[in-house]
């Protein structure tokens, strides 16, 4: 296993104690995690830029993801949009339930993170 980028859409600016949030194009951040040969390297949360548009804010979510080089995108719920723009730039998709801690997100899905 090599280095992997993980971006969860989260509600705040907690990093691994944050939850996951119900909504991915409008949630008020990302954490994006960094891991290497299986452990947690790196901790980061940005804004989304896209969290107050009325409309489209998946594909602009998703095209911010792909601009960090995400190499996987843990979501409970994913629009078509964004689904097809993750398909379009071979970013993975792991589907969880909202309200999941960022922490257990990780250590539960480990196995499918895979460089």
């Amino acid at each position: 296993m090599g280095k992997l980028k993980i971006a969860i859409p989260t509600k705040a600016y907690a990093g691994l104690d944050d939850t996951v949030s119900e909504v991915f194009g409008k949630a008020k951040t990302f954490t994006i995690v960094e891991i290497e040969n299986g452990q947690v390297k790196n901790v980061r949360v940005i804004d989304n830029p896209a969290a107050s548009y009325d409309y489209g804010s998946g594909p602009v979510a998703v095209k911010t993801l792909a601009d960090l080089k995400v190499n996987f995108v843990v979501a409970a719920e994913l629009g078509p949009g964004a689904s097809g723009l993750l398909e379009h730039y071979h970013i993975l998709k792991v589907s969880v339930k909202h309200n999941t801690k960022v922490a257990d997100v990780i250590k539960e899905n480990l196995s499918k993170f895979k460089a």
